[in-house]
């Protein structure tokens, strides 16, 4: 008969032998006892997770919802008020066909050339002066007359500002302006009313002259999510202004001028939005300024650089870049 012997050494015992394991997410649980404990820290998980779900989606919601009071920052007066400050800084109401206030112009019968501005997004028409002042300045006057667009619910306009609204209301008034006077028609854009100057330019095509962008953005949603990296930026403004494709079926002459310390839209988006457009342009960054404090003044360099790019004629037309 054969012998076997056990040696000591392989004897284990029940006791010692590894116990089932589960592991995942929540670490190793040792024992068939503890599968109570994780099952319940696992619930508790679960359940947290889907009230943060809850509340981000809901968030989401109500920032896709409220949009438009978080991008735009009117001022809002009378229009007698208005009225008075406007004639203080020189400029005369700009009224459509029906008679409603549109905005503020400066009258300028023997200039050659007419532009639009449409402004930022804080503040009203009437703010924007300087635009006036300055581009009205050059050539005593014979160059531009200038139009400073009102959005709808800012200054004394009723209704809500919106992409859809302003569009509407600047395409009736730019329709006017055409077909009223045989002048060229520029039009202007200051942060976000490069927007709609870009989108309706491109709409309007030949009949826009040419285009101005002063500390302009690329597109809303890539502003806003710069700003906002932990929200899905670009989806909940995905009907924003994009001015990058606005201007791909634009092709006559836009000056960009840029401020070389933009903290909002940066200076690279402006560049990015320069260097996509294929048509003639003209580039200028201002040394030292931000976003909000680039100099307005009507001796500023700058304005007669926009201008006689703008206005010079096709024969003398040259693209470039220049800093001040």
């Amino acid at each position: 008969m054969r012998r076997i012997y056990h040696s000591p050494r392989a004897r284990v015992h029940s006791a010692q032998l590894p116990r089932r394991c589960k592991t995942g997410l929540f670490g190793t649980l040792a024992s068939r006892g503890d599968r109570g404990d994780f099952e319940r820290v696992k619930m508790k998980f679960l359940r947290a997770l889907f009230r943060l779900a809850a509340i981000y989606a809901i968030l989401l919601a109500v920032l896709f919802a409220l949009q438009d009071r978080l991008i735009y920052f009117p001022r809002t007066a009378t229009e007698p008020t208005l009225l008075h400050e406007a004639r203080a800084v020189g400029l005369e109401p700009w009224r459509d066909a029906s008679g409603q206030l549109i905005g503020w112009r400066r009258s300028a019968p023997a200039a050659r050339c007419r532009a639009v501005l449409f402004h930022g997004n804080a503040g009203s028409a009437s703010d924007r002066a300087p635009f006036a002042e300055a581009l009205g300045a050059l050539a005593n006057g014979r160059t531009w007359e200038v139009h400073l667009f009102e959005y709808p619910g800012y200054g004394a306009r009723p209704g809500k500002p919106a992409r859809k609204a302003i569009e509407d209301s600047a395409r009736a008034a730019l329709g006017e302006l055409l077909a009223a006077d045989a002048r060229p028609l520029f039009l202007l854009g200051e942060s976000i009313g490069s927007g709609p100057a870009c989108s309706l330019a491109a709409e309007f095509g030949e009949r826009i002259a040419g285009v101005g962008l002063v500390v302009p953005m690329a597109s809303l949603a890539d502003t806003a999510a710069r700003h906002y990296p932990f929200l899905p930026a670009r989806w909940l403004l995905r009907g924003q202004f994009d001015n990058i494709t606005a201007l791909r079926t634009y092709h006559g002459r836009v000056a960009f001028i840029l401020a070389a310390e933009d903290e909002i839209v940066t200076t690279a988006d402006g560049i990015r939005l320069h260097d996509s457009y294929g048509g003639p342009k003209l580039l200028n960054v201002i040394s030292g300024a931000r976003h909000n404090d680039i100099d307005y003044s009507r001796n500023a360099p700058w304005w007669r650089e926009m201008s006689d790019f703008l206005t010079r004629p096709p024969t003398e037309l040259r693209s470039g870049r220049h800093a001040f």
